[in-house]
C-alpha cells in the first residue's frame, strides 16, 4: 500500500469555499469510479482557511502518470476538473499547470 500527501489552495473566498465543500458533498459518481479504477483505494480532504491537504492510499500499481493518463481520456473527470478550479489556486511555488502538489514526508513514528 502506498500513501502520498498533496496541497492544494483555495481562492479565499467564502463564497466559493462553502460552494467548493457542497460539491464535495456530492461528488459525481463517474469521479468516484475513476478514482477507484485508477488503484486508488481511499482518498480524504481536509481544509484548514484556504489550505487543502489530500491523503491517497493506494495499491503498489497505482502511479500518478497512469491516473492522469486516464484522466485525459475522461470527459467528465475533465468537467469535475474544470469545475473545481473555479475554487482552486495554485500553491506558492507549484510548476506552470499544477494543481495538487506532492508534499514531501518529513517525519514518521
Amino acid at each position: 500500500m502506498k500513501k502520498y500527501c498533496l496541497t492544494l489552495d483555495l481562492k479565499d473566498n467564502t463564497d466559493l469555499i462553502a460552494e467548493y465543500e457542497e460539491h464535495h458533498k456530492a461528488v459525481w459518481p463517474e469521479i468516484t469510479d475513476s478514482i477507484t479504477a485508477s488503484g486508488i483505494t481511499n482518498m480524504e480532504i481536509y481544509r484548514l482557511g484556504t489550505r487543502l491537504f489530500m491523503i491517497i492510499e493506494a495499491g503498489a500499481d497505482f502511479s500518478f502518470s497512469k491516473k492522469s493518463a486516464m484522466d485525459a481520456g475522461n470527459t467528465k473527470v475533465q468537467q469535475w476538473e474544470d469545475l473545481m478550479w473555479k475554487y482552486q489556486q495554485p500553491i506558492k511555488g507549484a510548476l506552470a499547470g499544477e494543481k495538487w502538489v506532492i508534499m514531501d514526508k518529513i517525519f514518521q513514528l
